[in-house]
């Protein structure tokens, strides 16, 4: 089975398009570097839970949006090799001309590897 890489984030609503022209700057490199597929989600439906939610995780403002995002690899070990790549990579340094300015508080996004247990296909 792939391997998940999940993304939460907080971003200024006011955002919204800076955030998928930075998406799509970037998402193209994990392609590039043997992903299968990323997907970018903007927060529609996030409810405010009782005891906690996406919103408290990233310690949204009301005039931020929560969004959802992961990148499946084929395997961890390519997702490793990826992820190292990327990180050494010049066109992840929004000082670099043509790399778009993050445009969320990259401090408060919540990420992390996960591996596929379960599938279920329609």
């Amino acid at each position: 089975m792939s391997y998940i890489d999940g993304f939460v984030i907080a971003v200024p609503t006011a955002n919204k398009k800076k955030f998928i022209e930075h998406a799509r700057h970037f998402d193209a490199m994990f392609i590039e570097l043997g992903a299968i597929r990323v997907i970018e989600s903007w927060g529609d439906d996030v409810p405010d839970g009782k005891v906690t939610d996406f919103r408290r995780a990233v310690q949204a403002t009301a005039e931020e949006t929560v969004a959802f995002s992961w990148v499946e690899w084929p395997d961890k070990a390519t997702r490793d090799a990826g992820m190292k790549k990327m990180m050494g990579d010049p066109r992840m340094d929004p000082s670099q001309p043509g790399n778009p300015p993050m445009p969320f508080d990259g401090k408060r996004m919540i990420f992390g590897g996960f591996e596929q247990v379960v599938e279920v296909k329609a």
